[in-house]
């Protein structure tokens, strides 16, 4: 938990989501066309999500899209919220991060995620064992990788002889890792190494709180400084005129999304999983969110913010479901939101047109 009076850092977390009337090249154009709109809305950085075999969100590789638009931007960072670790070899990953931490001149932020039991573990070969157990393994394996000149591994899923890191990553002592937890478990896994969460949207400030209190704990048992770490929270943001407005907007686009996007998931293991009805789902989000005028939505941050003591924060904007109010909801936060946040780095965008705009002005 971050000390109050730390600086506030804003992003945006796409999740490149196919909504109703969209294809495939519609929705990943719209996300590289709101990432582009981030870096000149004055952002901090643009963080993708990563899903397989399903329209819930159409980016199967946030590593993929992290180096594109790494390559397309000037300016902010580009993350992953998250990349599978269960369903990834960790040596490629922390490779690839290597490679992305030097091209990018420091600007990529890695995080990881256990995943779920899901069909891609059976596509790719993984297996349930490493979703069922393997997490801290390869976990702990990746950040060898980034952090050594040397590297060998004897356990039940890796094995193989002494072999060198190449290349090593530019920032010392290893690239940030940040761990996506959504159960006190995984929390007490990534506290116990020192690694930061990345918070999810389903949890109100209380709940993010909760969490962040036992992370305390086991980090400070573990001998790691909780207050030292940059927790990151993710909140679904929607400005309009008023309250009325914007809740409006959430209603008319996200069921049909959600309710079609995540019945495509296919679970391996025998357990049960209750199916979130989409219409109450989204009432909660609502509930708990920062949702209408930007004076509304920027006191909601605030409070997260107090409440909380996270000082980074993603905020989910593709809610409204089409381009065109997508990028206005963008524009608007940066323009009505973001200055009115407590030491938000708003000023940055003040150097004029990203190359990421340029290259996407005829996409908009």
């Amino acid at each position: 938990m971050k000390q109050a009076g730390s600086p506030v850092a804003v992003g945006a977390f796409l999740v490149a989501g196919q909504f109703p009337g969209m294809s495939h090249a519609d929705t990943l154009s719209a996300s590289m066309a709101y990432a582009a709109a981030a870096e000149d809305a004055g952002f901090d950085g643009v963080w993708i999500a990563e899903h397989h075999f399903i329209s819930y969100g159409v980016c199967p590789s946030a590593l993929t899209f992290a180096a594109h638009l790494l390559g397309s931007t000037t300016r902010i960072e580009v993350g992953t919220a998250a990349c599978v670790l269960s369903s990834r070899h960790p040596v490629a990953l922390g490779e690839e991060t290597a490679l992305l931490d030097h091209l990018s001149e420091g600007r990529f932020r890695l995080g990881v995620a256990r995943g779920g039991p899901w069909l891609e573990l059976e596509v790719f070969g993984t297996g349930l064992p490493r979703y069922e157990r393997g997490f801290p393994e390869a976990l702990d394996l990746l950040l060898r990788w980034l952090g050594e000149e040397k590297v060998t591994a004897d356990g039940e899923f890796f094995a193989f002889r002494e072999t060198p890191v190449v290349p090593r990553p530019r920032t010392s002592p290893r690239p940030p890792v940040w761990v996506a937890a959504t159960s006190t478990a995984t929390v007490e896994l990534a506290a116990e190494r020192g690694l930061p969460l990345l918070l999810g949207i389903h949890e109100d400030d209380a709940g993010k709180a909760r969490l962040l209190a036992r992370y305390a704990e086991v980090a400070t048992r573990s001998g790691h400084d909780p207050r030292s770490v940059p927790h990151t929270a993710t909140v679904l943001a929607q400005v309009a005129d008023s309250r009325a407005e914007a809740a409006g907007t959430l209603r008319a686009a996200m069921p049909g999304w959600l309710g079609r996007g995540t019945a495509d998931y296919v679970r391996l293991d025998a357990d049960h999983w209750p199916r979130r009805d989409p219409h109450t789902y989204v009432e909660q989000l609502l509930r708990i969110h920062p949702v209408g005028t930007p004076e509304q939505c920027a006191r909601r941050l605030t409070e997260t913010i107090e409440r909380t003591g996270v000082h980074r924060l993603l905020l989910m904007v593709e809610g409204a479901g089409t381009r065109h109010g997508t990028l206005d909801n963008i524009t608007r936060i940066g323009a009505e939101v973001l200055p009115s946040i407590t030491g938000s780095r708003k000023a940055r965008a003040a150097g004029g047109p990203s190359r990421a705009a340029s290259s996407q002005s005829s996409a908009h």
